[in-house]
């Protein structure tokens, strides 16, 4: 096990529990007599703390672990800006739903001390990068942990395109949308628009429509080195937006295509030993509960 001697931190910002959560953390690390460096921005919020300031870059390059203080889209956001460095990342969960973000804000200490004694899970998740091309002209490009979705925008109407994966032709399709997701991603908005749940370790991607104009379009789970192509109908008279992770946008026009594929560099996503992907899925999807015969067999 990796030993870890200097931990970055990054907060929530905008959020007064997480910054308590934050000093309570940058208390407790000092005490283990570790080095403790802070994002930027959260330092600016943190007036008088003393500490290394670096930039979300330098974090990477500077720490052996980066904690997260706050919910999934935190730490979907330092995914995408880490995932080069190989720093791994824990989740301190000062959220709603906590996925991702998994230590209890109450009782960090515990969890955290344990990790540091190189006590914990690590999991390997690999993100989609999308580019947005017009013919030979690159117009956009953007990372995701969780999904990619083409869109509407603030349009009402429906969108048309067309699919192609490994340049095999899949279909033609009018929808709200399409989702391409992650198994990280399986539990976000795919669910919500009746996707699969995907156990993190599958090497998959799942192809969601977005309420299509066809009754007999159904998700698609694929091989997770598939590539794909969405061709954007040239007819359309709306500007479709790209969304990574709900976070980055970038639009596209009629004509321009959509290339996804997995990202080369992996994230490494530390849990405590108590981690259990199964219950989290109970207690945050309201799965039943109970165990009559408190047994796996």
């Amino acid at each position: 096990m990796k030993s870890f001697r200097t931990i970055g931190i990054i907060g929530r910002l905008g959020s007064a529990k997480a910054l308590d959560t934050v000093r309570r953390l940058k208390r407790f690390l000092l005490g283990q007599s570790l080095q403790v460096i802070l994002e930027d921005s959260l330092a600016e919020a943190l007036p008088g703390h003393g500490l290394q300031v670096c930039s979300w870059r330098t974090l990477g390059e500077a720490c052996d672990l980066v904690i997260v203080v706050g919910g999934d889209g935190s730490l979907l956001g330092a995914a995408r800006a880490l995932v080069a460095s190989g720093v791994p990342l824990l989740g301190i969960n000062r959220g709603t739903l906590g996925f991702l973000t998994d230590i209890p804000p109450d009782a960090l200490e515990e969890p955290i001390r344990e990790v540091l004694a190189g006590l914990y899970h690590m999991e390997t998740r690999f993100l989609l990068e999308a580019e947005v091309r017009r013919g030979d002209e690159m117009l956009g490009q953007g990372d995701a942990l969780n999904d990619l979705v083409l869109h509407p925008g603030k349009s009402t109407k429906m969108i048309e395109f067309e699919l192609f994966i490994d340049g095999q032709f899949v279909c033609n399709q009018k929808a709200d949308g399409l989702i391409v997701a992650t198994p990280t991603g399986s539990t976000a908005y795919s669910l919500s628009a009746g996707g699969p749940i995907m156990h993190p370790k599958l090497d998959a991607i799942v192809v969601v429509p977005m309420y299509p104009h066809t009754l007999s379009s159904r998700p698609i789970v694929i091989d997770g080195g598939s590539e794909l192509k969405i061709v954007v109908a040239q007819n359309l008279s709306i500007y479709p937006q790209v969304s990574c992770d709900g976070q980055n946008h970038f639009s596209c026009a009629p004509g321009d295509a959509i290339h996804v594929r997995k990202k080369a560099q992996k994230l490494r996503l530390l849990h405590p030993l108590s981690h259990n992907y199964y219950e989290v899925c109970r207690s945050k999807l309201g799965w039943g509960g109970h165990n009559r015969n408190n047994r796996a067999d």
